[in-house]
């Protein structure tokens, strides 16, 4: 993990003072360092009946569908309101700066998916908990969560205690 960790550069007071912002351009940027993230984003889960991969707007894309790609699946956004122009089902969550909301086509999964989520990150977790438990209102079963980054100081493992968690970098 050390070879993608190089390729995560740190930005420091972004968005504002006090944060330690991860940039992962460098990385998504160098072909070979991509290609290893993904492969090892997945790796853990090949095999396991994956009919989907689910990730959250907008860094979520990236990884989630180059993961569907690679194992062969479709990929499902999670989007912001009034982006997606189909039928939705929407959740509203709490942040530690607020509440957010998301939304996915209520025919993009059934009681006969299984769900790889994918996003870049892991803070307080309050994202995936909530893109978890929309992805199961619409009887989807979650296999596990993977990410590339975790902030192991935030907790946000704890939200998604129920589930699998999987992450390359750990802060």
């Amino acid at each position: 993990m050390h070879r993608i960790e190089t390729f995560i550069r740190n930005i420091p007071d972004f968005p504002k003072p006090g944060i330690q912002f991860k940039d992962i351009t460098p990385l998504v940027k160098n072909q070979a360092v991509l290609r290893l993230a993904i492969h090892q984003l997945i790796h853990p889960f090949i095999g396991n009946n994956i009919t989907a991969v689910a990730g959250m707007e907008s860094r979520g894309f990236i990884f989630g569908s180059l993961a569907a790609w690679e194992l062969g699946v479709g990929f499902v956004p999670l989007r912001k309101p009034g982006k997606l122009p189909y039928d939705v089902q929407s959740i509203s969550y709490d942040l530690e700066y607020g509440s957010a909301e998301l939304e996915i086509h209520i025919d993009a999964l059934n009681k006969n998916d299984h769900v790889l989520l994918v996003d870049d990150l892991i803070a307080t977790g309050g994202t995936a908990a909530a893109s978890c438990e929309l992805i199961e209102q619409l009887g989807a079963d979650i296999i596990a969560c993977a990410f590339v980054i975790e902030l192991d100081t935030l907790k946000g493992r704890e939200k998604l205690a129920k589930y699998e968690v999987h992450s390359l970098i750990h802060y």
